[in-house]
């Protein structure tokens, strides 16, 4: 019954923010993909060598995206595909998400949506872009989020970013914690510290490439992860 009320909150929040933002206007599309070296998520490492396309569409504040991801490399060769609906106003942005994971080649059924077997994560996100830093509070209330003792985990990250300047490379470095024991740590804990610099790599007079390169460390995990990056 959980599976089925979360399934419908989801669908029914897509569809409301779809019906507003057609109903603001004009609509505004996206595209893309990036290449990347390695991902790594939330200070966590979900696969190697992989592609990872996006489409969005927005109008109004409203916006509903879909990205993915997909690996190259085993032994953990990574599927992911999500959704999200979202507002912004101002500095402030409201989303939810369903992130669904498969791990060695996409076996896992994307229409299961029962509690216990589901590969699907469903996500609430509030966050606030201050200008020189941007914080966001995001909290799993649904799908395959469980802490040791079979619970609910309610896994949340807080993050807090703050873009710069330096050497003429666009810079940001993200500090990132989890309150409680989560998917990403056993208890309270620094999980991410992300530093990334990004520029324009200039192939012709008329056409260049956004790159990145980030230096990642997870305290609580004792990792350390060097990700670049190529923007399409």
């Amino acid at each position: 019954m959980k599976t089925i009320s979360l399934k419908k909150s989801f669908v029914l929040a897509v569809a409301l923010c779809s019906s507003i933002t057609f109903a603001k206007g004009q609509v505004e599309m996206s595209a893309g993909a990036d290449l990347v070296s390695s991902y790594v998520w939330r200070g966590s490492y979900c696969g190697g060598v992989s592609i990872q396309p996006s489409l969005g569409l927005s109008a109004g504040g409203f916006s509903l995206s879909a990205w993915g991801s997909v690996g190259f490399t085993s032994p953990l060769y990574t599927d992911e595909f999500d959704f999200t609906a979202g507002y912004s106003v101002g500095g402030l942005s409201i989303a939810i998400t369903d992130y669904w994971f498969s791990y060695g080649g996409g076996t896992d059924d994307w229409f299961n949506f029962k509690e216990e077997e589901t590969a699907h994560m469903f996500e609430a996100s509030l966050g606030y872009d201050f200008g020189p830093l941007a914080l966001s509070w995001n909290t799993f209330f649904g799908g395959a989020d469980f802490n040791s003792e079979g619970d609910r985990a309610y896994s949340t990250y807080i993050s807090a970013v703050a873009p710069f300047s330096l050497g003429g490379l666009d810079m940001s470095v993200e500090l990132g914690v989890t309150p409680w024991e989560s998917i990403y740590a056993d208890k309270f804990n620094l999980v991410n510290i992300n530093i990334t610099g990004s520029k324009e790599i200039k192939v012709t007079d008329s056409f260049s490439i956004p790159a990145f390169s980030s230096v990642i460390f997870n305290p609580a995990g004792k990792q350390t992860y060097f990700v670049f990056g190529l923007s399409f």
